[in-house]
């Protein structure tokens, strides 16, 4: 007879005794079972001691995460997470350097645990560490692990970052702006002034008074590519929490210090690979770049004004060589007939007062600033496209002025300039590092392709958006493989013909070709239930294998993780937490946890996933959203995901409802299945090629008058 729901079987250990096996009633308060424990060994004072799991994380079992522990669980008889913050704060503060050290250590280990910390903080505990900062005694190894303490009681949001002093703050920059510091000290301090920048505003314009561009620059350009993370993390976050009006200016006092060329020869071009977190902060700085060109995206041009009509008559005289005409020269119909005359030419909407053309928002006034960028820093191109278009007939000319407008626009769209940054990507363009004028430069790659596309496809004016819809494809399919510089990313595009665009689509067309007829539908119908079971054995098969999952923390370069995978005769999940991010598979028996396959009673994604509904802004993120999803075991148990990718999501979701029998529904699915489809329609149908096939079966004949032709085999 199975042992009741509620009874969970486990070993306890306690230092120089033999482990005890014992059966914990769940229904029983926490108490109870220690009391029942510690009487088991002979010791008084129950209250004084705690459950741990006995494993790296060293985590209290508490009432609140009790129904983690699992039948063959170890866990460990401890002292109460009150005695050893109790003890901890009396040791950190011995006058013997080598006790406090150990002390400081054990504090940093301890402070992971949000039950500790908690007890910890309760003590003033994060008062009396950052005095001891304050202080200036400590160095090296004593300062790393007070420090690496104090970042790890911070992170469970306990206490507010508003509450440290201008004292405090000081000493953390000083460490960032010495030249020789020890690197597990210069980590810590990068990761507190990063997130006190982004947790408070005051603090941000504390830290920005202590913290110069100048003095971060240096920690680039060493070798250590965490630390230049850190130091990249604390620029975006100046850059993001800096008032509009203060942002220009940290990107000027950036565009002197070099910080672009910088991180090119250092970071991009290093030899090191560049990691996960790396490629999310040169993402993120390359957002909030492209962001500055929010403000002249988003401003109207006052036709009243002269000296933005004077960039247009400008780009009127690069374009024709003209001189600017005194003011008597001529009658104010022929000065007016001319403009027009040369602003049609120019390939404006409005001829006759070409300013209006700026007044739609986005893009206002940044297509005029890449059209004067245009025509002063590649004058050539430019005189040879007006011209070009101006010798051409009225319905075959592109016209330039309207060309560049929209594509400022959709160059924005793509760029998504204006949005915040996201959580979790990491699409950084190594490109966009290489020129300090890299949105003008792409603009100008952008309207060269233009123009030679619509010479490629010979349009007119009617054709303007399909030359538009071919252009954003090109720069997108370019896009997509990452070109290292702007040159690179030229000759992509010269690879990417009108011609070529329609072989692609072609190709995908035909693969994606969904035969109407009915015997081909019938057809469809018999070979889908073999193509779903083949797709179901190759989910089932991933799972065996196994995936990594981050465990989403409030910092995410502090993330820790666990690893999940099926058992080879699909009847049980093996998982258990990792110290690292493992290389290959990891075997079985180094997970210690299990869940049969069998007590699972669904599945659950999105927003309905416990994890999901707790408080906190990452919890909140659309995208974290999307990648979570939790299996429901026994009766309101949860074992709780976040795929590192969509792809993980939809290969995890699949294979755990295969394991349920119920329908896999994930995109990846629909593809799979389309994919695969396809490709056996088609090999079924090789010897019908060219060969019509009928709508309908052919009629069927009429019955003989009599069967003297069938032959009697008997």
């Amino acid at each position: 007879m199975p042992p009741p729901a509620d009874i969970v079987k486990v070993a306890i250990e306690w230092p120089g005794a033999f482990p005890k096996l014992m059966e914990i009633d769940q229904k029983k308060p926490l108490s109870a079972i220690i009391k029942e424990v510690c009487e088991g060994w002979s010791l008084g004072n129950h209250e004084n001691f705690a459950l741990q799991i006995a494993d790296a994380t060293n985590f209290y079992i508490t009432e609140k995460n009790r129904n983690d522990i699992k039948n063959g669980s170890i866990l460990r008889l401890t002292t109460s997470p009150y005695q050893t913050a109790v003890q901890l704060h009396e040791r950190i503060q011995s006058s013997s350097m080598d006790a406090k050290l150990e002390a400081l250590k054990d504090l940093a280990s301890a402070s992971r645990d949000i039950t500790f910390a908690q007890e910890f903080i309760n003590l003033d505990g994060i008062s009396l560490l950052t005095q001891m900062v304050e202080s200036g005694t400590d160095f090296g190894d004593l300062l790393s692990f007070t420090l690496t303490a104090f970042v790890e009681l911070m992170d469970h949001g306990i206490v507010s970052w508003d509450t440290f002093s201008v004292a405090f703050i000081k000493k953390i920059a000083s460490y960032v702006n010495k030249s020789a510091m020890d690197t597990a000290v210069l980590q810590r301090s990068l990761a507190i002034l990063e997130s006190m920048v982004l947790n408070s505003q005051d603090l941000y314009h504390k830290v920005a008074q202590e913290i110069t561009i100048g003095q971060l620059i240096p920690h680039l350009q060493g070798t250590d590519q965490d630390i230049q993370t850190y130091t990249i993390a604390v620029i975006n976050a100046l850059f993001l929490k800096a008032p509009e009006e203060k942002r220009q200016e940290m990107a000027h006092i950036l565009a002197q210090k070099q910080l672009r060329s910088i991180i090119l020869g250092n970071v991009i071009r290093s030899t090191t690979p560049i990691n996960d977190e790396m490629a999310h902060q040169l993402y993120v700085l390359q957002v909030l770049t492209f962001n500055l060109l929010e403000d002249r995206m988003m401003t109207k041009m006052d036709p009243q004004d002269q000296a933005q009509r004077d960039i247009i008559f400008e780009l009127r005289r690069i374009a024709f060589d003209v001189e600017c005409e005194p003011n008597n020269s001529g009658s104010i119909e022929k000065r007016k007939s001319m403009y027009t005359r040369d602003y049609k030419k120019l390939g404006f909407i409005n001829h006759v007062n070409p300013a209006v053309d700026f007044t739609q928002i986005p893009p206002g006034m940044l297509a005029l600033d890449n059209m004067l960028y245009f025509a002063r820093h590649h004058q050539d191109a430019y005189i040879r496209i007006v011209l070009e278009n101006s010798s051409r007939e009225d319905k075959h000319e592109c016209p330039f002025g309207r060309s560049s407008i929209e594509l400022t626009k959709m160059l924005c769209e793509i760029l998504k300039v204006g949005e915040l940054p996201s959580e979790n990507c990491h699409d950084f363009h190594p490109m966009f590092f290489t020129h300090d004028r890299s949105f003008e430069e792409f603009f100008c790659i952008s309207i060269q392709l233009l123009n030679k596309t619509w010479k490629e496809m010979r349009a007119t004016s009617e054709d303007f958006n399909k030359v538009m819809q071919v252009v954003r494809e090109q720069i997108m399919r370019a896009l997509t493989l990452k070109p290292n510089s702007l040159d690179q990313f030229k000759s992509r595009l010269q690879n990417l013909s009108y011609t070529e665009i329609l072989k692609i689509r072609q190709s995908e067309r035909m693969n994606q070709e969904d035969f109407q007829s009915r015997p081909i539908l019938e057809l469809r119908e018999k070979i889908q239930p073999e193509i779903m079971e083949l797709i179901k054995q190759q989910r089932l098969n991933r799972l065996c294998e196994g995936t990594c999952f981050r465990k989403i923390s409030s910092r995410r370069r502090q993330d820790k993780f666990w690893y999940c995978r099926l058992s080879p005769n699909h009847k049980v999940l093996h998982y258990g937490d990792l110290e690292e991010s493992p290389q290959g598979e990891v075997p079985h028996d180094s997970l210690q946890d299990k869940l049969p396959v069998a007590d699972i009673k669904a599945v659950i994604t999105g927003k309905d996933c416990p994890h999901m509904k707790e408080k906190g802004a990452l919890k909140q993120n659309k995208e974290v959203l999307e990648l979570a999803f939790s299996v429901l075991y026994e009766s309101d148990e949860y074992l709780n995901f976040i795929a590192p990718d969509k792809h993980e999501y939809c290969v995890w979701t699949d294979g755990l409802n295969a394991l349920l029998g119920k329908e896999m529904t994930s995109d990846y699915t629909k593809s799979d299945m389309d994919t695969l489809l396809s490709m056996e329609m088609k090999l079924r149908l090789l010897d019908l090629e060219n060969i019509q096939i009928p709508e309908a079966p052919p009629p069927i004949p009429k019955e003989p008058s009599n069967y003297d032709f069938v032959y009697d085999c008997n």
